[in-house]
């Protein structure tokens, strides 16, 4: 089969089925190229979206990826990343390999079609020259032919006519052989044209259109097979990637399979175990029997002589049984005195992993200097070792303040675990002496309340001083003033307070009470200016004075 025998006179349609071909060409490339923009589009988004959920450096969100379902989340949006890397790749890949190399052979396919149809016009010419040669001498021929036939003829009538003289015969001879001379001539220039015609389109219709035609047809199959193949790149392009795909998939799997609830639970437990005993079994309240009404007159001078005024109290005790933590509202104390033990021991024990880290950071940086220093000092010509001092003395300096520091830290943190006695509350606050402060009356909170008994108090406790000695402190404490009383407080259980930070009761023993329960079910109380600290709300009723500093209004 080939074109240029078995369309050997379609020449135009050729022609327009060559352009279609470099149209639907082009149509691919341009298919090919949204294609990859696309990918990239779809790559940056993916890297987008895995970085507007990756957590944020030295923020709460990054603590909490120690779990495995956070980690797992996290490992999700790393192979994402590389997933969207992937497709930058497959983009890249087909811009380079399909859509610039198919480009770079449209122009090229479009010059040599050019060249093929430019050689089919100059043979279509060159037949459509010799036809008109060739009809021109056929005209010529038949026109000398009737001419000679009409002086022939001539010629006859004046030789027959007796009356016409032998001269004018003899000029009617002479005229017929020169047409007949001239028909002659143009028979041998017809016969000779259209031989040449013959031999024209001879080669014309089995040599020049059949060559050309071949060329076109060897042409238009190089353009199918290329588009076959680039069609087979694009799949191969986008197969390349699918095991690197699969890997980052298997990742997401591989971290699924991670997750492990046991251990996340765990965490929390680390996270926010307190390590506060649970409070005892609530005493039945038998309420057949006489109750007190009021505290006991001395009650204030048994639990510590020191003169508190009388108070009366009555009502009934807040529902909170589960001891939280009291989380400071304030300033964090640099030995976190305020986190429950367990608390307390992790973040001592991170922030001595930390300055160990500071402190082996600085001591590598001496050891560089020192080598530094050594070389200078075996090649003056490198530098000056004396420059070096000046470093290397800061440096020391670092090293030993991160050391002071990190004892400090270790001290308080063998404090917690148990290797050394705990100080008391009071080790903890600023020494000095406080000037007499009054605590002001407290309204009794329980007025207008029921007591158990059925009857109204409504007394207001009377103002007494309080005057805090001066104490020798160590300078690692706080600079915390001491806290003003808001308030008195009953307590209606005992409570063994052997945490630190905790502070013992007995069951009806009234104390003043510096911060109130802020939600978490602790409340800050002080007996004298020796001891304070916290115990459960549910252990005390608490009594505020509506004009403290600091206090709520109840009604």
């Amino acid at each position: 089969m080939s074109w240029g025998t078995e369309l050997w006179d379609q020449f135009d349609n050729l022609e327009k089925h060559t352009q279609w071909g470099i149209d639907i060409l082009e149509k691919y490339i341009k298919f090919v190229k949204e294609r990859t923009e696309i990918e990239l589009n779809y790559a940056k988004q993916l890297r987008n979206l895995s970085k507007k959920y990756q957590p944020k450096k030295n923020s709460k969100e990054e603590e909490e990826y120690r779990y495995t379902a956070c980690q797992a989340f996290l490992s999700t949006l790393n192979e994402m990343n590389d997933y969207a890397g992937q497709h930058e790749v497959i983009s890249e890949n087909m811009t380079s390999q399909i859509t610039v190399e198919l480009a770079r052979y449209v122009q090229e396919l479009k010059q040599e079609r050019k060249s093929h149809f430019h050689d089919g016009r100059k043979a279509q010419q060159q037949i459509e020259t010799c036809w008109k040669q060739l009809e021109s001498s056929k005209r010529r021929f038949e026109r000398d032919c009737r001419e000679a036939d009409r002086a022939q003829q001539y010629f006859e009538k004046m030789d027959a006519d007796i009356n016409v003289t032998k001269a004018d015969v003899e000029k009617a001879r002479q005229q017929a052989q020169i047409r007949h001379q001239m028909a002659d001539d143009s028979k041998a220039d017809y016969s000779s044209y259209l031989q040449k015609f013959n031999l024209e389109q001879h080669e014309y219709y089995h040599t020049h259109i059949p060559n050309i035609f071949q060329k076109i047809q060897e042409m238009e199959e190089r353009r199918i097979e290329r588009i076959g193949e680039s069609v087979k790149t694009y799949a191969e392009l986008d197969r390349q990637v699918i095991p690197i795909i699969g890997k980052c998939l298997d990742g997401i799997v591989k971290a699924a399979e991670s997750v492990d609830p046991k251990n996340d639970s765990q965490l929390v437990v680390e996270a926010y175990k307190s390590g506060f005993e649970p409070p005892g079994d609530i005493e039945f309240e038998d309420y057949t029997q006489p109750m007190k009404r009021t505290v006991s007159d001395n009650s204030l001078s048994n639990s510590r002589g020191d003169g508190k005024p009388e108070l009366k109290f009555g009502g009934k005790s807040k529902g909170k049984l589960w001891p939280f933590i009291k989380k400071n509202k304030g300033a964090t104390p640099e030995d976190f005195s305020n986190l429950p033990p367990e608390q307390r021991r992790k973040k001592l024990q991170q922030k001595v992993d930390e300055l160990n880290k500071e402190i082996q950071k600085e001591m590598d940086q001496r050891d560089a200097i020192t080598k530094m220093k050594d070389v200078y000092l075996k090649n003056p010509q490198m530098g000056d070792p004396a420059s070096l001092d000046h470093k290397l003395a800061e440096v020391s300096q670092n090293i030993e303040k991160l050391r002071l520091e990190a004892q400090k830290f270790e001290a308080w943190l063998a404090e917690v675990e148990g290797r050394l006695p705990a100080r008391g509350e009071q080790s903890r606050r600023q020494s000095g002496l406080y000037d007499t402060q009054s605590a002001p009356a407290v309204n009794n909170c329980a007025q207008d309340r029921e007591s158990p008994d059925g009857s109204y108090t409504e007394e207001q406790s009377q103002e007494s001083e309080v005057k805090v000695l001066a104490t020798d402190f160590d300078d690692e404490f706080d600079d915390e003033e001491p806290l003003p009383a808001i308030g008195t407080c009953k307590a209606l259980y005992t409570f063994e307070g052997q945490n630190e930070g905790t502070i013992s009761v007995v069951e009806g023993e009234t104390l003043y009470v510096i911060e109130e329960d802020k939600g978490d079910g602790w409340t800050r109380i002080r007996r004298n200016e020796d001891e304070e600290g916290y115990v459960p709300t549910s252990y005390v009723e608490v009594y505020l004075d509506k004009n403290a500093k600091g206090a709520k209004t109840y009604i």
